[in-house]
């Protein structure tokens, strides 16, 4: 069997170690575009804030620990063209097209930054963070002592993130959002309210409703222009989201989203034959919403890839199905930290639940131990049954563990009477007789 894997990131390179286990005779190769692979992109705003000092950490392995395992991994290869009939991928390398061929293919091209319809992008001192050399670039940037002040262009995971690193390096922030409030895509208003309220005790600007429309300057970035006024800075960085590679794909007929994520199966199929896709080029099967949807998410594309890599060279036995993402993501900003996890509101009613919520405020752990803070959690719930849908918690100490508590909730299908009487763990320095959880659940009616 020849196997070919189009992507050497996570998705592409779980799916080559898993085949590699499962069927040691298939022929496995694996073509990708850059020069890294198995690079994790999460890293890059701790390895700007200078938590980390050497770019390799976040690539993991290399082609040639791959090629001890029998995976060859050729990078510096662009595919520019897929002829899902002939099953044939025409490949450019250093200028030159060649032709390969497959038995079954793997496409897991991930994502690009999505930039924003302005002028002035290509300015010097305009910046984007999405691989290493993105990274790489931002960081040598702001070493220099004429950069005193940073504008960060959106408030999603990345934005945040890169807004504390320059407060960790000392710079004057302005954070740009044109959402009315920021993150808006990952958690409710009541739990995004504190990212603001903490940035700005920090000293970040903040302004929300208000849209990029130019960047100004020569040659070099000199200020930014919004739909509300203009505003001097030294650099910009645009972090306005991502969407799928998947141009090259567009002759094929393959069924996508609208954003050109690949649709795929809970077995990880595409709609043509013999090719399989995961990662953030990607579809994933929600297991609350019980939809196909678009979550770029290191941990989807990691478990989805693995499983791909069973699947796809499987000679007998039944194929494994991918028991659903809950898009458990989290994020800290300064002091805070928060993860959410399953359907946000308003994520639930347009999945066309009958939808009730809750939300409450209450402390991490007893008052007589030191360092006690407030801890904010929303509960979403379906009515009538009183099944846990979603649930979203923020605070200076214990909120992301917590999230994954309530994971285990969504997942099994717990009611919100079952999580009031969960039998968590109490310590003093930990938690409250009745943790934020309980409460949560004992509160909703």
């Amino acid at each position: 069997m020849n196997f070919v894997i189009i992507g050497g990131e996570a998705a592409g390179m779980s799916a080559a170690a898993k085949a590699r286990r499962v069927n040691p005779n298939a022929t496995i190769t694996v073509y990708e575009a850059s020069e890294i692979i198995s690079f994790g992109a999460c890293g890059l705003p701790y390895y700007v804030a200078d938590e980390f000092q050497d770019a390799g950490y976040m690539s993991e392995f290399t082609p040639a620990q791959f090629a001890e395992r029998g995976i060859t991994v050729k990078t510096g290869h662009r595919i520019t063209k897929l002829d899902a009939e002939r099953k044939k991928l025409e490949i450019v390398h250093q200028g030159e097209t060649f032709i390969a061929e497959y038995d079954r293919l793997m496409i897991a091209t991930g994502a690009r930054e999505v930039l924003p319809p302005v002028s002035g992008l290509d300015k010097q001192g305009v910046h984007t963070l999405r691989v290493m050399q993105d990274g790489i670039s931002l960081k040598e940037a702001i070493q220099n002592e004429s950069c005193q002040h940073v504008t960060v262009i959106g408030s999603g995971f990345i934005g945040l993130e890169v807004a504390e690193a320059m407060i960790h390096q000392g710079k004057k922030v302005r954070l740009i959002e044109r959402a009315e409030r920021l993150i808006p895509d990952a958690f409710d208003a009541e739990i995004s309210v504190h990212f603001s309220s903490e940035l700005e005790k920090a000293g970040v600007e903040i302004h929300t409703g208000e849209s990029l429309k130019n960047v100004l300057g020569e040659e070099k970035v000199s200020g930014i222009e919004t739909d509300k006024g203009q505003y001097a800075t030294d650099l910009v960085v645009v972090c306005t989201g991502v969407k799928p590679n998947t141009e090259f794909l567009k002759e094929t007929g393959i069924n996508t989203l609208d954003n050109g994520a690949i649709v795929v199966d809970r077995q990880g199929k595409t709609s043509l034959t013999d090719v399989w896709a995961a990662g953030d080029c990607a579809t994933i099967w929600h297991s609350v919403s019980g939809e196909n949807v678009y979550i770029p998410l290191a941990t989807g594309a990691n478990k989805l890839g693995r499983m791909i890599g069973d699947n796809i060279v499987q000679v007998e036995g039944e194929p494994l199905e991918f028991p659903g993402s809950l898009g458990t993501s989290c994020v800290r900003v300064l002091g805070l930290e928060a993860g959410r996890t399953g359907l946000s509101e308003q994520e639930a009613l347009r999945a066309g639940f009958k939808v009730k919520t809750v939300t409450i405020k209450d402390k991490c752990h007893t008052n007589y131990c030191e360092g006690q803070s407030d801890m904010h959690m929303k509960l979403v719930y379906e009515e009538g049954s009183k099944r846990i849908l979603g649930a979203q918690i923020i605070g200076y100490k214990g909120a992301v563990h917590r999230i994954d508590a309530m994971a285990i909730a969504v997942s099994t299908g717990l009611s919100t009477s079952q999580l009031g009487m969960m039998d968590f763990a109490y310590a003093p320095p930990f938690a409250r007789t009745w943790d934020i959880m309980n409460v949560a659940g004992n509160v909703a009616k």
